[in-house]
């Protein structure tokens, strides 16, 4: 009789085993990858989003970030430019700053929405940037 429940008690933690392995088996297949549930991203996702680009620019030329967007201007003297009128978050000084106004030097600005909203060069200027930007 012994025998017979420790028979069941394998058997018992066999199907369990299998169960559980059978669900995150199709746990894991149900995920899109990339998303939540499969985390795992690309090198050029890495590359967008995370590291600091550098670009030059001369006078005269436009930096447009999109939406989410850092910008630091690091040499040169650099405006906002500002079609809705909202203004650029400095994060440095805690304040927007407004179209026509200059760019202080070393300090972090982020683009709020992809609606037009840039960094002209007024000079020839150095700007660090992490996210999706054109320049024109």
């Amino acid at each position: 009789m012994r025998l017979n429940k420790i028979k069941t008690i394998i058997l018992v933690l066999l199907i369990a085993a299998g169960l559980f392995m059978v669900y995150t088996a199709f746990a894991g297949a149900a995920s899109d990858p990339g998303g939540s549930g499969d985390p795992l991203v690309t090198q050029s996702y890495v590359d967008q989003y995370v590291q600091w680009k550098v670009v030059e620019l001369d006078t005269g030329q436009v930096l447009k970030g999109y939406a989410g967007t850092e910008i630091i201007v690091r040499r040169g003297q650099a405006v906002i430019i500002d079609p809705v009128g909202n203004g650029i978050p400095d994060l440095t000084a805690g304040a927007d700053i407004f179209a026509g106004s200059t760019v202080p030097n070393n300090h972090l600005l982020v683009i709020p929405r992809e609606d037009g909203r840039a960094v002209g060069a007024k000079s020839a200027i150095v700007v660090m940037y992490r996210g999706g930007a054109s320049v024109h």
